[in-house]
């Protein structure tokens, strides 16, 4: 028996994404097809629901994959997606939606049975328009080179690592400035108000604010 996880925006859950599912035994749990669902799932297979939403179900394999997510991620086509899926979307298997048991639970076997995936090996994290090179400390949107200052790069970085993650103020002073830096936590503040404006208005919502508490990176991906 085998633990899923599987990121769909239906309401029913596996029911309509894999009917086969609900024939086999394994413990299954729906969570939303968003990036806040990629923090730390407690699953040994993430099931992507791509039946649909092409771009989404695409844009959120990468960040996985690009975010060090270890877990296989079984992606759930209609036969008409299968011409577009790419070994860059980052997936590791594929199924279409009306798969019998038999292939689900041979599917489901193999991917349990993988070794871990490596870390990946990339410096570049792509999140819809925004390409950030982490090697280069580079940032664009729509090819646009973001002219970053250095701890501004660090926080959008850092931000877009933790998809989903709501991380306080203190925490980024922490984990982007350091430990021994003594400013308040307005320099927060200051910094993702610059990024926003540096990002433009289609893009500055990528960083969400959560009242009282603090920011977090917001997965938009865009539609083809």
């Amino acid at each position: 028996m085998a633990t899923l996880v599987v990121l769909t925006r239906e309401t029913t859950g596996s029911v309509d994404v894999l009917p086969s599912l609900t024939l086999l035994d394994h413990r299954v749990r729906a969570l939303p097809l968003a990036a806040d669902s990629l923090v730390e799932p407690d699953a040994e297979v993430v099931v992507v629901d791509g039946r649909q939403e092409l771009a989404a179900a695409r844009a959120l394999c990468q960040l996985a994959r690009s975010t060090g997510l270890q877990l296989p991620l079984l992606l759930v086509l209609t036969e008409g997606g299968l011409a577009a899926v790419t070994p860059a979307w980052g997936c590791t298997d594929i199924v279409l939606t009306t798969a019998g048991p038999a292939e689900v639970e041979a599917r489901i076997r193999l991917l349990t049975s993988l070794p871990p995936a490596e870390a990946p090996t990339t410096d570049v994290l792509e999140v819809g328009e925004l390409v950030i090179d982490t090697a280069g400390y580079s940032a664009r949107v729509r090819g646009q080179v973001l002219n970053l200052t250095y701890k501004e790069f660090e926080l959008l970085r850092h931000l877009a690592q933790h998809p989903g993650r709501v991380l306080t103020r203190a925490q980024l002073l922490d984990e982007v400035w350091g430990y021994d830096y003594y400013g308040g936590t307005r320099t927060v503040d200051v910094h993702i108000r610059r990024l926003r404006a540096k990002l433009g208005a289609e893009h500055d919502q990528l960083i969400g604010t959560v009242r009282n508490v603090g920011y977090r990176f917001v997965l938009r991906p865009t539609v083809d």
